[in-house]
């Protein structure tokens, strides 16, 4: 298993497949490379791109030093940078779209940017709701119970809860069990929700699904009109959970350009 260790000694497992420009993607919350949407998209690009998917800390094989810190996540990702060769390309979808754009105002070898959907609030939402779910996430993990906390992450993204019920009762409920605490991670790259004040300006791609709620489709309107070099893109019939083959075109036609 090929793996980068970050400056703090965690050990980042990663997967290399296709050969081309280098591209790095980024799995959102509950997602690594074993349970996750990147795998397929990985497949759908290797003949265009060297690709790279990777265990974000705390998840499948990577290891989860402690204490965590937005900044350690931040290393990861430039740690894998470093590997590939100095520089890549960056893919990430949800809050690891969050992480990639984090990452990328401070990574000079980050030379493009495509994202989907990062959880941001539009400006007319109330940050007070975001907060208050990181601190009833971080109450259920302190007490250990993962489930709970994995439902309360669950009914915040509008998954129906006779879906959520169901859920618990599958082999891969314990699988996620693993890796709840790993949404606290999410919920600190967040913040309050809010789209923060960047200085990015590298070409950048910012992705949403005309079917996705209209929150995430206006929050990705609103990202791309703050940042001087992103232009936005609606792909049609599409939800958060979106097409990885849906994905490919646009992605190599951003990333050619």
């Amino acid at each position: 298993m090929p793996s980068v260790t970050s400056p703090d000694g965690t050990r980042i497992a990663y997967t290399r497949t296709g050969s081309g420009p280098t591209l790095i993607l980024v799995d959102g919350a509950m997602c690594y490379r074993a349970a996750g949407p990147l795998q397929p998209l990985a497949a759908a690009l290797e003949d265009s791109f060297t690709v790279y998917t990777y265990d974000r800390r705390g998840r499948g094989e990577s290891t989860d030093t402690q204490p965590y810190a937005v900044a350690r996540e931040i290393e990861d990702l430039q740690a894998l940078v470093a590997e590939t060769g100095g520089e890549a390309y960056v893919y990430g979808i949800s809050s690891g779209a969050a992480l990639a754009l984090a990452t990328a105002e401070v990574t000079p070898a980050i030379t493009k940017l495509a994202l989907y959907e990062p959880p941001f609030i539009a400006a007319s939402e109330n940050p007070a709701a975001t907060t208050e779910y990181a601190t009833h996430l971080n109450e259920l993990l302190a007490a250990g119970r993962k489930g709970a906390a994995i439902a309360h992450f669950m009914t915040n993204v509008g998954v129906p809860q006779q879906m959520i019920a169901t859920l618990r009762t599958q082999p891969a409920w314990p699988v996620l069990e693993a890796i709840a605490h790993t949404l606290a991670y999410d919920a600190e790259i967040l913040g309050d929700g809010r789209i923060p004040t960047l200085n990015i300006t590298i070409p950048t791609l910012v992705m949403s699904g005309s079917a996705s709620p209209h929150t995430l489709q206006q929050a990705a309107k609103a990202l791309a009109a703050t940042l001087p070099t992103a232009t936005h893109q609606s792909l049609p019939n599409q939800t958060h959970d979106v097409n990885p083959q849906v994905l490919t075109t646009p992605l190599k036609t951003f990333l050619a350009q």
